[in-house]
């Protein structure tokens, strides 16, 4: 699952920190900054998302919800959150 293999590069760059990775720039400084960042592009991209669902923007609402759940995989990779605890959450849900 593409979700799966992107979570894993994102992991990665939060690993190594590979020089250009824009994963690494989020998370380069002390816990407290990085977390800040990493918080602030989630609102920023949930805010983005809101304003193309209510301009009824189709290929914008895609684009930022792809933006939206790319910087949520980042904090939750960094808080040390598997990609397997979200979807057994989500198994706990369907029932």
């Amino acid at each position: 699952m593409i979700l799966e293999e992107v979570y894993e590069v994102i992991k990665q760059r939060i690993r190594e920190k590979p020089e250009g990775s824009y994963v690494a720039r989020l998370t380069i400084d002390d816990k407290k900054t990085a977390i800040n960042k990493i918080c602030e592009k989630v609102g920023e991209e949930a805010t983005e998302l809101i304003l193309a669902a209510k301009d009824d923007k189709k290929d914008e609402i895609i684009y930022e919800a792809a933006d939206l759940i790319f910087h949520t995989m980042v904090l939750l990779a960094y808080k040390n959150i598997e990609f397997e605890e979200l979807l057994k959450e989500f198994e706990r849900r369907k029932k």
